[in-house]
């Protein structure tokens, strides 16, 4: 029997001002039979020149940098035509930057310090389509907009909401609580097809490019709250 040919490595570009750090997550990416540094950069204004020229699936970007910062970067790239996925990275937790990044459009946020599987299993998961990396991260990020002053009123004036069906909006909201798919599914006693099928209709009706930005979105808008 003849096997099938091989999936396409992951294409990971990588932005960090340090050039030891870069070398560092070059030689974990590379590690990897499934996966391939395509370029790097120093600050984000190179990263734009470069990501102009050069195809990446996933951006490893650093959040603090010279010149041009990771949130700017992140938005100035996720605004191009077919953008990578953007994993953007800090050395502080609960760092505002990495949040702003996320409002920006990157699909996560983790730690520079995160234990290698971590980064990797992150790369794999975002490439995937799957934003919600880790518990960890996600718990992060809805502490963070937990603590937040209630922004309850929002709900009800936020145009997006009311492009969602009741039922979209139930999933949603499991979706803020940080509920995957099949937890989801169990939740509302449906199929988990049923519910791949509203999730892809929320991102679409609300613009949204994946689940993180979903969660953000529930938060926001007050339609989960602490």
């Amino acid at each position: 029997m003849t096997e099938g040919p091989a999936a396409a490595p992951v294409r990971v570009f990588l932005v960090d001002d340090q050039q030891m750090v870069r070398a560092g997550f070059r030689m974990l990416v590379e590690s990897q039979d499934d996966m391939v540094v395509v370029g790097e950069a120093g600050d984000g204004g190179e990263a734009l020149e470069r990501l102009a020229v050069t195809t990446a699936d996933v951006v490893l970007m650093d959040v603090r940098m010279p010149r041009l910062d990771g949130v700017e970067t992140t938005r100035r790239l996720l605004a191009t035509d077919a953008p990578p996925r953007v994993i953007v990275l800090t050395t502080f937790d609960l760092d505002e930057y990495a949040f702003a990044a996320i409002r920006a459009g990157a699909s996560a946020f983790l730690l520079k310090d995160a234990a290698p599987p971590d980064l990797l299993g992150a790369i794999r998961a975002v490439q995937a389509g799957d934003a919600v990396v880790a518990p960890s991260t996600t718990r992060r990020l809805l502490d963070h907009f937990a603590a937040l002053p209630d922004p309850a009123a929002a709900a009800t004036t936020d145009d997006r909401l009311a492009l969602l069906t009741e039922r979209e909006v139930e999933v949603l909201t499991l979706i803020a609580r940080g509920l995957s798919n099949t937890e989801i599914a169990a939740e509302l006693v449906v199929a988990e097809t049923t519910v791949k099928t509203h999730v892809g209709r929320i991102l679409a009706k609300t613009g949204s490019r994946d689940r993180v930005q979903l969660v953000v979105l529930g938060y926001e808008s007050g339609l989960v709250r602490a």
